[in-house]
């Protein structure tokens, strides 16, 4: 019987409760060496929605595994033009507060390095440089058999014309840029091949139950090591990509500080976890360093 990967996580009643105070991180970031590990949470101000807060995607939808889509065409026809219609929402998204704030930081050496769970590229889109792509970028597709990366754009173009008049409404968008659409509203969607060697093209993302890459995975653990605190931003850490690194800070003594409006799976790892949304916690640390984002005058 082949296993499910982890999807969700139910917290304890002894963990440590939020805070509103934002000293701690104030206090780290002003030190320096701060590594972000940011997840779904940071974007649902760009209104990406997230898996596991309130109104998350779980609740609704089922992320496709890669399990079942190295399994079964009709998967992957269904994940294509859920994902196809996705792009165009994903695709508008824009960085909010959260982002920009942590590319200020960056600006202002106060930073180590950037690691994100997410797949929308609105960290490098804010000016944050070096991110660290943990999960892969949805801006990329792969060839699962000659290994041809090619630009999402260009399958998007050739998705368009291949399903001419393709336009169903979906129910909403999901964290991995995956629209919800019924069976029916699928079921004559075109996939086109790789146009090199005509294999299977996948999205260049870690699904759920695939892997990170150990070279990946490896040199965010140097990060990790190099960094003098680590600061996670909007990840419930359910699921061991990410709080694995939570886990190998604490264990070297470093300190971890979250800011998350729901329980974390690492809370209990953590110095504090600060319940408020990412946006306002983080510019009004950013007034509190005096650091502008975007160039504008700082108000505190």
């Amino acid at each position: 019987m082949r296993m499910r990967p982890t999807l969700s996580w139910t917290p304890s009643e002894d963990l440590p409760p939020g805070t509103t105070d934002l000293e701690p991180i104030t206090e780290a970031l002003n030190t320096g060496g701060v590594l972000v590990l940011s997840g779904a949470g940071i974007s649902t101000e760009s209104g990406i929605p997230d898996y596991r807060g309130e109104g998350g995607s779980l609740s609704r939808h089922t992320p496709m595994t890669y399990q079942d889509f190295t399994g079964s065409a009709q998967a992957r026809r269904r994940y294509w033009a859920r994902s196809h219609l996705g792009w165009r929402t994903f695709g508008r998204a824009r960085p909010n507060a959260g982002h920009r704030a942590v590319a200020a930081f960056g600006r202002h050496g106060l930073l180590s390095g950037v690691i994100t769970q997410n797949v929308d590229g609105l960290h490098q889109a804010a000016g944050s440089e070096g991110v660290v792509e943990l999960h892969g970028s949805l801006n990329q597709v792969v060839c699962l058999s000659c290994g041809t990366v090619s630009p999402r754009h260009e399958l998007a173009r050739r998705l368009e014309e291949t399903n001419v008049g393709f336009e169903p409404v979906a129910a909403g968008i999901n964290p991995d840029g995956d629209a919800d659409l019924t069976d029916e509203q699928v079921a004559d969607f075109r996939v086109v091949p790789c146009a090199v060697c005509g294999g299977i093209l996948k999205p260049d993302v870690v699904f759920f139950g695939e892997n990170v890459p150990p070279r990946r995975v490896e040199h965010c653990r140097t990060l990790v090591r190099e960094a003098t605190s680590l600061l996670v931003l909007g990840s419930s850490l359910t699921v061991m990509s990410g709080l694995r690194f939570v886990r190998q800070a604490a264990q070297a003594g470093k300190p971890v500080l979250i800011v998350n409006r729901d329980p974390t799976r690492g809370d209990r790892h953590a110095l504090t976890r600060v319940a408020l949304p990412l946006g306002t916690a983080l510019t009004t640390v950013a007034d509190r360093l005096d650091i502008p984002l975007d160039g504008r005058a700082s108000t505190g």
